[in-house]
Protein backbone atom coordinates (compact mmCIF):
# COMPACT_ATOMS: atom_id res chain seq x y z
CA UNK A 1 0.00 0.00 0.00
CA UNK A 2 0.62 3.70 -0.72
CA UNK A 3 3.16 5.67 2.01
CA UNK A 4 1.84 8.92 -0.09
CA UNK A 5 -0.70 10.79 2.25
CA UNK A 6 -3.10 12.15 -0.46
CA UNK A 7 -3.34 8.91 -2.16
CA UNK A 8 -3.94 7.03 1.27
CA UNK A 9 -6.34 9.80 2.17
CA UNK A 10 -7.96 9.21 -0.92
CA UNK A 11 -8.56 5.63 -0.32
CA UNK A 12 -9.68 6.71 3.25
CA UNK A 13 -12.63 8.82 1.78
CA UNK A 14 -13.55 6.64 -1.02
CA UNK A 15 -13.43 3.25 1.53
CA UNK A 16 -16.30 6.04 3.70
CA UNK A 17 -18.60 6.16 0.15
CA UNK A 18 -17.84 2.50 -0.59
CA UNK A 19 -19.04 1.01 2.74
CA UNK A 20 -22.21 2.00 1.45
CA UNK A 21 -22.11 3.32 -2.05
CA UNK A 22 -25.34 5.59 -1.49
CA UNK A 23 -26.19 4.91 2.32
CA UNK A 24 -30.10 4.18 2.91
CA UNK A 25 -30.43 7.69 4.21
CA UNK A 26 -28.56 9.69 1.46
CA UNK A 27 -31.19 7.81 -1.48
CA UNK A 28 -34.25 8.42 0.19
CA UNK A 29 -33.00 12.08 1.90
CA UNK A 30 -36.02 13.89 -0.28
CA UNK A 31 -38.44 11.55 1.36
CA UNK A 32 -37.46 12.08 5.36
CA UNK A 33 -37.31 16.08 4.00
CA UNK A 34 -40.64 15.91 2.94
CA UNK A 35 -41.53 14.09 5.76
CA UNK A 36 -39.90 16.79 8.48
CA UNK A 37 -41.43 19.29 6.38
CA UNK A 38 -45.14 17.98 7.27
CA UNK A 39 -44.24 17.42 10.72
CA UNK A 40 -42.86 20.88 10.73
CA UNK A 41 -45.51 22.35 9.21
CA UNK A 42 -48.04 20.45 11.62
CA UNK A 43 -46.08 21.87 14.98
CA UNK A 44 -45.92 25.02 13.78
CA UNK A 45 -49.94 25.33 14.22
CA UNK A 46 -50.10 23.06 17.02
CA UNK A 47 -47.69 24.85 19.20
CA UNK A 48 -46.84 28.33 17.72
CA UNK A 49 -45.74 29.47 21.11
CA UNK A 50 -42.92 26.56 21.22
CA UNK A 51 -41.27 28.20 18.28
CA UNK A 52 -41.67 31.60 19.42
CA UNK A 53 -39.84 30.97 22.50
CA UNK A 54 -37.24 28.62 20.11
CA UNK A 55 -36.56 31.94 18.36
CA UNK A 56 -36.34 34.14 20.97
CA UNK A 57 -32.84 32.33 21.59
CA UNK A 58 -30.17 34.12 19.89
CA UNK A 59 -26.95 36.07 20.27
CA UNK A 60 -25.40 38.70 17.49
CA UNK A 61 -28.48 37.47 15.15
CA UNK A 62 -27.34 33.69 15.53
CA UNK A 63 -29.92 31.28 16.48
CA UNK A 64 -28.47 29.03 19.25
CA UNK A 65 -30.76 26.41 18.55
CA UNK A 66 -29.68 26.31 15.02
CA UNK A 67 -26.33 27.04 15.45
CA UNK A 68 -25.93 23.98 17.31
CA UNK A 69 -27.73 21.93 14.73
CA UNK A 70 -25.55 23.46 11.69
CA UNK A 71 -22.18 22.67 13.49
CA UNK A 72 -23.53 18.89 13.60
CA UNK A 73 -24.46 18.62 9.81
CA UNK A 74 -21.06 20.47 9.12
CA UNK A 75 -18.28 19.45 11.59
CA UNK A 76 -18.18 15.56 9.97
CA UNK A 77 -17.78 16.40 6.50
CA UNK A 78 -14.92 18.81 7.50
CA UNK A 79 -13.15 15.86 9.37
CA UNK A 80 -13.10 14.31 5.39
CA UNK A 81 -11.28 17.24 4.19
CA UNK A 82 -7.52 16.66 3.59
CA UNK A 83 -5.25 19.38 2.77
CA UNK A 84 -2.47 17.12 2.35
CA UNK A 85 -4.27 16.15 -0.88
CA UNK A 86 -3.62 20.10 -2.22
CA UNK A 87 -0.02 19.00 -3.09
CA UNK A 88 -1.44 16.90 -6.00
CA UNK A 89 -3.69 20.59 -7.44
CA UNK A 90 -2.17 20.18 -10.57
CA UNK A 91 -2.43 16.28 -11.75
CA UNK A 92 -6.00 17.05 -12.57
CA UNK A 93 -5.89 20.30 -14.32
CA UNK A 94 -8.75 20.17 -16.57
CA UNK A 95 -11.12 19.13 -13.89
CA UNK A 96 -10.38 21.56 -11.46
CA UNK A 97 -10.42 24.64 -14.06
CA UNK A 98 -14.26 23.75 -15.27
CA UNK A 99 -15.24 23.00 -11.76
CA UNK A 100 -13.69 26.57 -9.88
CA UNK A 101 -15.11 28.13 -13.03
CA UNK A 102 -18.54 26.67 -12.82
CA UNK A 103 -18.42 27.25 -8.93
CA UNK A 104 -17.08 30.46 -8.52
CA UNK A 105 -17.62 32.41 -11.88
CA UNK A 106 -20.82 30.79 -13.23
CA UNK A 107 -23.09 29.11 -11.15
CA UNK A 108 -23.84 32.01 -8.47
CA UNK A 109 -24.34 34.28 -11.07
CA UNK A 110 -26.89 32.09 -13.05
CA UNK A 111 -28.36 31.37 -10.29
CA UNK A 112 -29.07 35.16 -9.18
CA UNK A 113 -30.31 35.76 -12.69
CA UNK A 114 -33.01 32.65 -12.71
CA UNK A 115 -34.16 34.00 -9.27
CA UNK A 116 -34.75 37.32 -10.56
CA UNK A 117 -35.82 36.13 -14.16
CA UNK A 118 -38.57 33.95 -12.02
CA UNK A 119 -39.85 35.70 -8.96
CA UNK A 120 -39.43 39.53 -10.66
CA UNK A 121 -40.88 38.47 -13.97
CA UNK A 122 -42.58 35.00 -14.34
CA UNK A 123 -44.14 34.49 -10.81
CA UNK A 124 -44.56 38.42 -10.18
CA UNK A 125 -48.19 38.63 -10.26
CA UNK A 126 -48.52 35.78 -7.73
CA UNK A 127 -45.81 36.50 -5.09
CA UNK A 128 -45.31 39.73 -2.60
CA UNK A 129 -42.66 41.71 -3.59
CA UNK A 130 -41.08 40.92 -0.39
CA UNK A 131 -41.26 37.36 -0.33
CA UNK A 132 -39.90 37.68 -4.40
CA UNK A 133 -36.91 39.53 -2.47
CA UNK A 134 -36.16 36.77 0.01
CA UNK A 135 -36.88 33.90 -2.16
CA UNK A 136 -34.08 35.17 -4.28
CA UNK A 137 -31.70 35.89 -1.81
CA UNK A 138 -31.73 32.30 -0.78
CA UNK A 139 -31.37 31.17 -4.16
CA UNK A 140 -28.03 33.36 -4.31
CA UNK A 141 -26.87 31.63 -0.94
CA UNK A 142 -27.26 28.11 -2.46
CA UNK A 143 -25.65 29.18 -6.00
CA UNK A 144 -22.89 30.22 -3.94
CA UNK A 145 -22.21 27.43 -1.78
CA UNK A 146 -20.42 24.67 -3.30
CA UNK A 147 -20.94 21.13 -2.28
CA UNK A 148 -18.77 19.33 -0.26
CA UNK A 149 -20.03 16.63 1.77
CA UNK A 150 -22.32 14.62 -0.58
CA UNK A 151 -19.70 15.14 -2.91
CA UNK A 152 -17.67 11.84 -2.27
CA UNK A 153 -21.30 10.32 -2.92
CA UNK A 154 -21.35 11.04 -6.54
CA UNK A 155 -17.59 10.85 -7.38
CA UNK A 156 -18.32 7.31 -5.88
CA UNK A 157 -21.61 6.06 -8.19
CA UNK A 158 -19.89 6.89 -11.35
CA UNK A 159 -16.77 5.67 -10.30
CA UNK A 160 -14.53 8.98 -9.93
CA UNK A 161 -11.19 9.60 -8.79
CA UNK A 162 -10.69 9.57 -5.56
CA UNK A 163 -7.81 11.86 -5.04
CA UNK A 164 -9.29 14.15 -7.51
CA UNK A 165 -12.47 14.51 -5.85
CA UNK A 166 -10.20 15.06 -2.41
CA UNK A 167 -8.47 17.73 -4.10
CA UNK A 168 -12.05 19.34 -5.39
CA UNK A 169 -13.39 19.55 -1.96
CA UNK A 170 -10.02 21.27 -0.42
CA UNK A 171 -9.77 23.71 -2.40
CA UNK A 172 -13.41 24.81 -2.88
CA UNK A 173 -13.03 24.61 0.88
CA UNK A 174 -10.31 26.95 0.65
CA UNK A 175 -12.03 29.75 -1.84
CA UNK A 176 -15.12 29.20 -0.34
CA UNK A 177 -13.45 31.49 3.30
CA UNK A 178 -12.55 34.07 1.19
CA UNK A 179 -14.93 34.12 -1.91
CA UNK A 180 -18.25 33.01 -0.51
CA UNK A 181 -18.87 36.17 1.24
CA UNK A 182 -18.17 39.03 -1.16
CA UNK A 183 -19.79 37.13 -3.91
CA UNK A 184 -23.08 36.43 -2.20
CA UNK A 185 -22.73 40.39 -1.07
CA UNK A 186 -22.28 41.50 -4.89
CA UNK A 187 -25.39 39.30 -6.01
CA UNK A 188 -27.25 40.98 -2.70
CA UNK A 189 -26.33 44.21 -3.47
CA UNK A 190 -27.57 44.02 -7.30
CA UNK A 191 -31.37 42.29 -6.67
CA UNK A 192 -31.89 45.44 -4.19
CA UNK A 193 -31.13 43.32 -0.76
CA UNK A 194 -29.52 44.82 2.24
CA UNK A 195 -25.97 43.32 2.65
CA UNK A 196 -25.59 43.26 6.69
CA UNK A 197 -21.69 42.46 6.14
CA UNK A 198 -21.13 41.71 9.50
CA UNK A 199 -23.97 39.22 10.00
CA UNK A 200 -22.36 37.39 6.72
CA UNK A 201 -19.26 37.84 7.71
CA UNK A 202 -20.02 36.12 11.12
CA UNK A 203 -22.06 33.22 9.65
CA UNK A 204 -18.72 32.09 7.23
CA UNK A 205 -16.62 32.22 10.68
CA UNK A 206 -19.21 30.49 12.50
CA UNK A 207 -20.31 27.53 9.83
CA UNK A 208 -17.69 27.53 7.62
CA UNK A 209 -13.90 28.66 9.06
CA UNK A 210 -14.59 27.29 12.40
CA UNK A 211 -16.08 23.73 11.52
CA UNK A 212 -13.15 23.64 9.07
CA UNK A 213 -10.22 24.08 11.46
CA UNK A 214 -11.90 21.48 14.23
CA UNK A 215 -12.47 18.99 11.67
CA UNK A 216 -8.86 19.34 10.63
CA UNK A 217 -7.53 19.57 14.63
CA UNK A 218 -9.95 16.67 14.62
CA UNK A 219 -8.56 14.26 11.48
CA UNK A 220 -4.43 15.18 12.53
CA UNK A 221 -5.33 13.94 16.48
CA UNK A 222 -7.00 10.55 14.56
CA UNK A 223 -4.08 10.11 12.33
CA UNK A 224 -1.45 10.95 14.78
CA UNK A 225 -2.98 8.28 17.20
CA UNK A 226 -3.57 5.19 15.03
CA UNK A 227 -1.21 2.08 15.03
CA UNK A 228 0.23 2.06 11.65
CA UNK A 229 0.65 5.12 9.04
CA UNK A 230 -1.52 3.45 6.65
CA UNK A 231 -3.85 2.96 9.71
CA UNK A 232 -4.50 6.70 9.74
CA UNK A 233 -7.46 7.04 7.24
CA UNK A 234 -9.29 4.61 8.85
CA UNK A 235 -9.39 6.17 11.76
CA UNK A 236 -10.71 9.03 9.97
CA UNK A 237 -13.59 6.97 8.38
CA UNK A 238 -14.63 5.21 11.40
CA UNK A 239 -15.43 8.61 13.45
CA UNK A 240 -17.20 10.03 11.06
CA UNK A 241 -19.20 6.89 10.49
CA UNK A 242 -19.59 7.00 14.30
CA UNK A 243 -20.67 10.69 14.30
CA UNK A 244 -22.60 11.05 11.15
CA UNK A 245 -26.02 10.24 13.11
CA UNK A 246 -25.48 13.37 14.79
CA UNK A 247 -25.12 15.26 11.15
CA UNK A 248 -28.79 13.37 10.27
CA UNK A 249 -30.26 14.23 13.30
CA UNK A 250 -29.33 17.76 12.50
CA UNK A 251 -30.34 17.96 9.44
CA UNK A 252 -33.48 17.01 10.14
CA UNK A 253 -33.97 18.94 12.76
CA UNK A 254 -33.37 22.31 10.63
CA UNK A 255 -35.96 21.15 8.23
CA UNK A 256 -38.72 20.45 11.54
CA UNK A 257 -37.49 24.02 12.74
CA UNK A 258 -37.46 25.91 9.88
CA UNK A 259 -41.16 24.75 8.24
CA UNK A 260 -42.63 25.54 11.86
CA UNK A 261 -42.19 28.86 10.97
CA UNK A 262 -43.49 28.74 7.45
CA UNK A 263 -46.53 26.47 8.52
CA UNK A 264 -48.78 28.95 8.05
CA UNK A 265 -47.44 30.75 5.12
CA UNK A 266 -46.83 26.90 3.50
CA UNK A 267 -50.75 26.41 3.91
CA UNK A 268 -51.52 29.26 2.82
CA UNK A 269 -49.53 29.59 -0.37
CA UNK A 270 -48.78 25.53 -0.99
CA UNK A 271 -47.89 26.23 -4.59
CA UNK A 272 -44.76 28.42 -3.38
CA UNK A 273 -42.49 24.99 -2.72
CA UNK A 274 -43.43 24.13 -6.58
CA UNK A 275 -42.33 27.98 -7.08
CA UNK A 276 -38.84 27.99 -5.43
CA UNK A 277 -38.11 24.20 -7.03
CA UNK A 278 -38.48 25.80 -11.00
CA UNK A 279 -35.46 27.70 -11.11
CA UNK A 280 -33.48 24.93 -8.87
CA UNK A 281 -34.28 22.71 -11.45
CA UNK A 282 -33.10 24.73 -14.73
CA UNK A 283 -30.04 25.70 -12.68
CA UNK A 284 -29.25 22.06 -11.26
CA UNK A 285 -29.74 20.61 -15.13
CA UNK A 286 -28.00 23.71 -16.52
CA UNK A 287 -25.05 24.06 -14.86
CA UNK A 288 -24.48 20.05 -15.35
CA UNK A 289 -24.63 20.04 -18.96
CA UNK A 290 -22.06 22.85 -19.14
CA UNK A 291 -19.37 21.49 -17.12
CA UNK A 292 -20.27 17.67 -18.91
CA UNK A 293 -19.94 19.08 -21.93
CA UNK A 294 -17.01 21.37 -21.50
CA UNK A 295 -15.18 18.16 -20.39
CA UNK A 296 -16.79 16.46 -23.34
CA UNK A 297 -14.99 18.74 -25.66
CA UNK A 298 -12.01 19.26 -23.78
CA UNK A 299 -11.40 15.49 -23.52
CA UNK A 300 -11.34 14.82 -19.87
CA UNK A 301 -11.36 11.08 -19.09
CA UNK A 302 -14.44 10.27 -17.31
CA UNK A 303 -13.57 9.39 -14.00
CA UNK A 304 -12.75 13.11 -13.86
CA UNK A 305 -15.07 14.47 -16.00
CA UNK A 306 -18.18 12.84 -13.91
CA UNK A 307 -17.47 13.82 -10.38
CA UNK A 308 -15.96 17.73 -11.87
CA UNK A 309 -19.86 17.80 -13.17
CA UNK A 310 -22.11 16.68 -10.40
CA UNK A 311 -19.28 18.59 -7.94
CA UNK A 312 -20.61 21.89 -9.48
CA UNK A 313 -23.76 21.02 -9.63
CA UNK A 314 -24.47 19.85 -6.46
CA UNK A 315 -25.06 22.59 -3.23
CA UNK A 316 -23.61 22.78 0.51
CA UNK A 317 -27.35 23.41 1.57
CA UNK A 318 -26.23 23.03 5.62
CA UNK A 319 -24.31 26.34 4.65
CA UNK A 320 -26.78 27.96 3.03
CA UNK A 321 -29.05 27.11 5.77
CA UNK A 322 -27.40 28.46 8.37
CA UNK A 323 -26.76 31.58 6.42
CA UNK A 324 -30.00 32.41 5.05
CA UNK A 325 -31.49 32.14 8.99
CA UNK A 326 -28.54 34.50 10.30
CA UNK A 327 -28.78 36.84 7.20
CA UNK A 328 -32.76 36.48 6.56
CA UNK A 329 -34.44 35.11 9.86
CA UNK A 330 -36.01 32.19 10.67
CA UNK A 331 -39.12 32.67 9.45
CA UNK A 332 -37.41 34.27 5.74
CA UNK A 333 -38.83 33.22 2.79
CA UNK A 334 -34.56 32.99 2.22
CA UNK A 335 -34.11 30.05 4.89
CA UNK A 336 -37.39 28.39 3.09
CA UNK A 337 -35.88 28.60 -0.91
CA UNK A 338 -32.30 27.11 0.98
CA UNK A 339 -34.27 24.24 2.20
CA UNK A 340 -36.27 23.68 -0.81
CA UNK A 341 -32.56 23.34 -2.28
CA UNK A 342 -32.53 20.52 -0.23
CA UNK A 343 -35.70 18.88 -1.31
CA UNK A 344 -34.72 18.56 -4.76
CA UNK A 345 -31.55 18.32 -4.69
CA UNK A 346 -31.13 14.02 -4.36
CA UNK A 347 -33.50 13.20 -6.74
CA UNK A 348 -31.61 15.80 -9.82
CA UNK A 349 -28.51 14.44 -8.53
CA UNK A 350 -29.48 10.79 -9.06
CA UNK A 351 -30.95 11.23 -12.31
CA UNK A 352 -27.58 12.81 -13.37
CA UNK A 353 -25.53 10.01 -11.95
CA UNK A 354 -27.23 7.78 -14.20
CA UNK A 355 -27.26 10.05 -17.52
CA UNK A 356 -23.61 10.40 -16.66
CA UNK A 357 -23.02 6.11 -16.10
CA UNK A 358 -25.02 5.81 -19.27
CA UNK A 359 -22.72 8.41 -21.46
CA UNK A 360 -19.53 7.08 -20.44
CA UNK A 361 -18.39 5.31 -23.40
CA UNK A 362 -18.39 8.81 -25.29
CA UNK A 363 -14.98 10.24 -22.81
CA UNK A 364 -11.51 9.01 -23.30
CA UNK A 365 -10.59 5.77 -20.78
CA UNK A 366 -10.04 6.71 -17.27
CA UNK A 367 -6.59 7.30 -16.71
CA UNK A 368 -4.29 8.06 -13.22
CA UNK A 369 -2.79 11.40 -14.40
CA UNK A 370 -2.12 14.22 -16.51
CA UNK A 371 -5.53 15.74 -17.28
Amino acid sequence: MSNDPATSSANGAASISQSEAIGFFEKWLSVWVALCIATGIGLGNLAPSLFTFLAKLEYASVNLVVAVLIWAMVYPMMVNVDFSSLRHIGDRPKGLVITLIINWLIKPFTMAALGVLFFEVLFADMIAPKDAQEYIGGLILLGAAPCTAMVFVWSQLTRGDATYTLVQVSVNDVIMIFAFAPIVALLLGVTDISVPWETLLLSVGLYVVIPLIAGYLTRRWLISHANKANDGDMAVARFVSGIKPFSVVGLLATVVLLFGFQGSIILNQPVVIALIAAPLLIQSYGIFFVAYGAAWLWRVPFNVAAPCALIGTSNFFELAVAVAISVFGLDSGAALATVVGVLVEVPVMLSLVAFANRTSGYFPASETGGN
